[in-house]
This record gives structure tokens, C-alpha cells and sequence, in this order.
């Protein structure tokens, strides 16, 4: 499933407002950027035919809504084309620019090594 960066955005807060309604899923868009309710409404309508959205419930005539997929189902496609495009398919380049580049905390670099050390593992 591709989805627009918007549609990514607005992904974003059903996860993290599960069985939201489209008025309050342009609330906290709005609180951030101006947009219109009726390109929030049009998104969830798209994230809804793609089947990355799922009518939950319906009260009167407002209609809830709740993520039929889960993060990790479009993260690891869209990752994985991100290396392909940016990094020409090599994550040795990848993980060497968010150690150089990006703030990474104490605890960030141990959990790093833990992950490290587990595929090391794997691997033998």
C-alpha cells in the first residue's frame, strides 16, 4: 500500500487517536497548518478505499474511524523503498548517517547496541 505523505500524516493520528471522527482528525491537523476539512475528509476517504482505514461506528450522521493496519505493516514497505532510492538499496549507509548525523542519546546508542548484538547473534 503506497501512501501520500498526507495520507501518512493523517495515518499517524489514527494510530495515535484510534476510532477518531473526520472533524476531529482536522482539529489537530489544523492546530498545526491550515487545511480545509473537506482535503481531510477526501484523504480519509482515499486512506479508507486503500483499506488503511475502517468505518468503526456511526452515531447520527458522524461516522468513526479506526486503522484497519497497523504501523509496521506500511513502515516496512516504505522503509525498505527508502533505502532503495536514497541509499541504492545499501542500510550500511543509512545506519552510518543516523549515527554521524543525527542527536542521538545515551540511551538511544544502548538500545542500538542491544539491537546490534541480537543480530550478531542471529547471524553465527
Amino acid at each position: 500500500m503506497e501512501l501520500s505523505v498526507f495520507e501518512l500524516e493523517v495515518m499517524q493520528l489514527f494510530w495515535s487517536n484510534p476510532e477518531s471522527t473526520a472533524p476531529e482528525i482536522h482539529q489537530i491537523i489544523t492546530s498545526k497548518r491550515t487545511v480545509s476539512y473537506s482535503t481531510v475528509k477526501t484523504i480519509i476517504d482515499r486512506l479508507e478505499k486503500k483499506g488503511a482505514l475502517n468505518r468503526s461506528r456511526q452515531e447520527g450522521r458522524t461516522i468513526f474511524y479506526k486503522p484497519s493496519v497497523e504501523r509496521n505493516q506500511l513502515r516496512k514497505p516504505m522503509i525498505k523503498d527508502f533505502i532503495n532510492r536514497v541509499f541504492l538499496g545499501k542500510s550500511k549507509p543509512l545506519v552510518a548517517h543516523i549515527l554521524q548525523e543525527e542527536s542521538l542519546s545515551l540511551e538511544d546508542i544502548s538500545y542500538l547496541e542491544s539491537l546490534l548484538k541480537k543480530r550478531k547473534k542471529e547471524l553465527k
